[in-house]
């Protein structure tokens, strides 16, 4: 169930003077199961790539794959893709607007020709995964607290059971223990239920923690590809066009100029602590 992308090219207001080139030649392979993290300054192009992946913008040149099926070819079902591959937008009030959460969350599985029996059943995993309390089943989306939407807005993509979870800047305004919870819950989702994992963020330390890779888009193309260590041992590299490398990445190599025998290539605190310990023992 990988995502393959062919020299992807997407122009936005093509032969106008607000013409702008969002992506281009973008080639990547995203293989099933992986948790990936995407990063790039406001304007790099994150967001168009991610919207590319269920078929919601159309490229203006290249291809795409799906479970290696070009999703572009003549007869293509954009429907099954979009139940495949969700896509949680970056503010949930995009996507929730129906009169209580229960039944937003059973609009997913309805639209794909459930029983209504089928639809509760589905939307009661789902807001059981998202850790949505049942109090709340039956209060309009919109009197829920920000983190509280965002959960809704998650289980209302999982109640369709997608092999592909992306998520565009889900912690957005939310408050550090919010901002913890819904990326723990996201990685426990991808832990139980083995689907792929897309996270676009802003947040240096949660793209370390959770990811497997990272994508790092600048000016519409693919600036780096790789593992977290390797991506942030380029970190000068990297606040050249605006972005940064976690907290604990200054710090190891902060200890490394001082003397200090410490790795230089951890990304998570946890690490740090480990190696800091070594180093003073």
């Amino acid at each position: 169930m990988s995502i393959r992308l062919e020299n992807l090219n997407y122009v936005y207001s093509p032969g106008t003077a607000y013409e702008k080139h969002a992506l281009k030649d973008v080639s990547l392979t995203i293989p099933h199961g992986e948790f990936v993290g995407i990063i790039g300054h406001t304007g790099s192009g994150k967001s168009t790539l991610i919207q590319h992946l269920n078929g919601l913008i159309r490229a203006t040149s290249g291809q795409i794959y799906y479970n290696e099926e070009n999703i572009y070819q003549d007869g293509y079902n954009m429907k099954e893709l979009r139940s495949q591959v969700g896509l949680v937008f970056q503010y949930p009030e995009h996507q929730l607007f129906e009169i209580d959460v229960m039944t937003d969350v059973c609009f997913g599985p309805k639209n794909q020709g459930l029983t209504p029996d089928e639809c509760r059943e589905r939307a009661l995993e789902a807001l059981r995964l998202v850790g949505l309390k049942e109090k709340y089943y039956k209060a309009s989306p919109f009197e829920l607290s920000g983190g509280q939407k965002r959960r809704a807005a998650i289980a209302g993509v999982l109640a369709m059971r997608p092999r592909v979870l992306v998520l565009d800047e889900p912690t957005a305004g939310l408050d550090p223990k919010g901002r913890d919870d819904i990326l723990e819950q996201i990685a426990y989702l991808h832990r139980q239920t083995d689907m792929t994992v897309i996270l676009v963020s802003h947040s240096m330390e949660d793209i370390a923690r959770y990811a497997d890779r990272i994508i790092v888009m600048n000016h519409g193309e693919v600036m780096y590809n790789d593992e977290p260590k390797e991506v942030f041992a380029h970190f000068r590299e990297l606040e050249e066009v605006g972005l940064a490398a976690p907290q604990v990445t200054y710090i190891m190599h902060d200890l490394k100029e001082r003397g200090f025998a410490v790795d230089t290539g951890v990304t998570t605190v946890e690490e740090a602590a480990d190696e800091i310990m070594a180093a003073m023992r």
